[in-house]
């Protein structure tokens, strides 16, 4: 299983599915499953029981998880999609950079 490149709180950009086109910030990820949530990406209607923290019940809209393979990171810089690689830093540690500009993500 590859390492997911994608972590909570990047801006993406959807490039496949009925969401296509779509830029978003990523909510959660889940690395096992190699899926993530994206803010107002892939929504769907659940329907809830009354309860303490939504005393009303009934549909809610809200967000499911995609597959990484469908989307991109974006970059504010370039304003386009890129990936992100690992580099070595000047401690010795790993970075994730632009993989078209090499700033830091």
């Amino acid at each position: 299983m590859n390492k997911m490149r994608i972590k909570k709180g990047d801006t993406v950009i959807v490039i496949s599915g009925e969401d296509k086109g779509i830029k978003g910030t990523v909510l959660k990820a889940f690395p096992k499953t190699q899926r993530v949530i994206v803010e107002k990406v892939n929504m769907i209607k659940k329907h809830a029981k009354p309860s303490q923290q939504n005393p009303q019940g009934g549909i809610i809209r809200m967000e499911a998880p995609i597959h990484i393979s469908n989307v991109m990171l974006y970059s504010e810089k370039i304003n386009d999609v890129t990936k992100a690689v690992y580099k070595q830093g000047n401690d010795g540690k790993r970075i994730r950079v632009c993989a078209k500009t090499g700033d830091e993500l």
